[in-house]
């Protein structure tokens, strides 16, 4: 299996938008058998809460279903995934800081280096910006760009 990590600050926005896309994006290509999929918080400020009602109601819009429960990120996680894929550069530093002093599995990347049509290097947070739809296409753009990366890695 291929274990694939999206994360965020608090999961309940980004990471669970990108856990949602990304699984429907690789059930689109018959995938689904080959990989786990999962989104984490580096903090537990919403642990246990569903994602945010903009993140639930703009996948709903695309038809892509959003079952995600926040959680915090634990050492399991960060020694068991092959992709850890942060939402920003904030995201990044707490998770390589994290992961000092730890074996870890996966290589940390943004998931914005994925997408080839921004020169962005940050997905913005729509908890503060409210502009869930922008970030939905941001994240559908990584997360495109991190299947077929992923798919031309393991030759699938």
């Amino acid at each position: 299996m291929i274990n694939v990590l999206f994360v965020c600050l608090g999961n309940i926005c980004r990471s669970p938008m990108a856990e949602a896309i990304f699984k429907e994006l690789v059930a689109q290509a018959g995938l689904s058998d080959q990989f786990e999929i999962d989104s984490v918080g580096t903090a537990g400020y919403h642990e246990g809460d569903s994602a945010h009602p903009g993140t639930r109601r703009v996948l709903a819009g695309h038809g892509i279903a959003c079952t995600s429960i926040s959680r915090q990120i634990s050492r399991r996680d960060l020694a068991e995934a092959d992709y850890i894929i942060p939402m920003d550069q904030s995201n990044r530093s707490d998770l390589q800081s994290m992961a000092r002093n730890q074996a870890r599995s996966g290589q940390i990347e943004l998931l914005l280096d994925f997408a080839p049509d921004t020169q962005a290097k940050d997905v913005p947070d729509p908890y503060y910006t409210g502009d869930f739809e922008g970030v939905y296409r941001l994240v559908k753009s990584g997360c495109e760009g991190l299947l077929a990366h992923i798919r031309q890695e393991r030759s699938l």
